[in-house]
């Protein structure tokens, strides 16, 4: 655990390493592509090596990317997630896509490990509160309310069939992948990148991070995380991680929220109450293996809490954590797992 009373020099010094991650990569033998996805956008920087053209790479990249929101998107109402949560019925069996599966699947455990504070059937709490649609007039519901929305919330309710089919136990269960969907898609583009023979690459999907290998210099590549200040640049950055061959996300209060009475009320709800959380924590960055598994343990970590969360992350192997507390002074306080090492 780490306490920082203000923002130092350091941490604005730090924006600079960001940018020579990604803009500043513009040697002859780094490429750039990017493009939109999943209603965010998605860029690739490739150490190209004997790679002398990425425009088919970039095709091969983008149709991954559009079956994968073809099939997880709550936007679109011909998804896959969108006819599941509209037209299955209780016990009434779902054929499903390899992608909508393993990322099926990734969820239970990640519900599992967290005890529910990961919990990808929050899509009716979602809707009640406002957050399901940014135009969405905001306001407090009732208890009773959420008390009723609660008994259509919960993904154990979900089962995977012995034939690799979706079945819903409770007939209001909706899915909402949007909490892990984004690190899937980029663990998708890595493995279209590998299976090119590229070897040494950072992907980025709306904040979410995989590098492999090393930039052209042989360092690490290095990125940011980001203030977490309503408003604040995506440029402006407290911390930044070497990483390589790992994945990184990380998850914040300070994008989606409102405020009613000088009460803030963040998207990030507690999905075993009903209710946004209100533990401090503003921020969470998780360092793993696969960036499904850390984009969804991110934002566990926010509805679990600093020192549940960290305690957590330090009984998991080859995975690390960062957690921001903004304390009631405005100062910030960071829990990091024991191996979290940042610059």
């Amino acid at each position: 655990m780490r306490r920082l009373t203000k923002y130092s020099g350091r941490w604005m010094l730090a924006a600079a390493c960001l940018c020579l991650a990604f803009a500043g990569c513009d040697g002859s033998r780094h490429k750039t592509f990017s493009g939109k996805t999943m209603g965010t956008e998605y860029h690739v920087t490739v150490v190209t090596g004997m790679l002398s053209r990425t425009a088919p790479l970039q095709k091969k990249v983008e149709a991954r990317l559009a079956h994968i929101n073809a099939g997880m998107s709550t936007y679109m109402d011909t998804s896959e997630i969108s006819r599941f949560n509209n037209e299955i019925g209780q016990d009434q069996p779902f054929a499903v896509s390899k992608d909508f599966l393993r990322v099926a699947a990734e969820g239970m455990a990640l519900f599992r490990l967290t005890d529910g504070a990961w919990d990808g059937s929050v899509w009716p709490l979602m809707i009640l509160w406002g957050f399901d649609r940014p135009e969405q007039q905001r306001f407090v519901p009732d208890s009773a309310e959420i008390d009723q929305v609660l008994t259509c919330v919960g993904y154990d309710s979900l089962q995977i069939d012995e034939a690799n089919r979706l079945v819903k136990k409770t007939p209001c269960l909706f899915l909402d992948f949007a909490s892990i969907a984004k690190g899937y898609g980029v663990d998708v583009v890595a493995e279209v990148l590998r299976e090119a023979g590229v070897d040494n690459f950072i992907v980025e999907v709306g904040g979410e991070v995989y590098a492999a290998g090393v930039r052209e210099t042989g360092d690490p590549w290095r990125i940011g995380i980001n203030t977490p200040e309503p408003g604040a640049p995506v440029d402006r950055v407290r911390q930044v991680v070497a990483l390589s061959d790992r994945a990184m996300a990380t998850s914040g209060d300070y994008r989606n929220y409102f405020v009613i009475d000088d009460r803030t009320y963040s998207h990030v709800l507690d999905p075993r109450t009903g209710y946004p959380v209100a533990n401090g924590v503003v921020s969470a960055t998780v360092v793993a293996d696969t960036c499904t598994f850390a984009d969804g343990l991110a934002t566990a970590l926010m509805v679990m809490g600093a020192e549940p969360g960290t305690a957590l992350v330090n009984t998991l192997e080859n995975v690390e954590s960062c957690i921001t507390v903004r304390r009631t002074d405005g100062t910030y306080e960071d829990f990091w797992s024991t191996g979290f090492v940042a610059q």
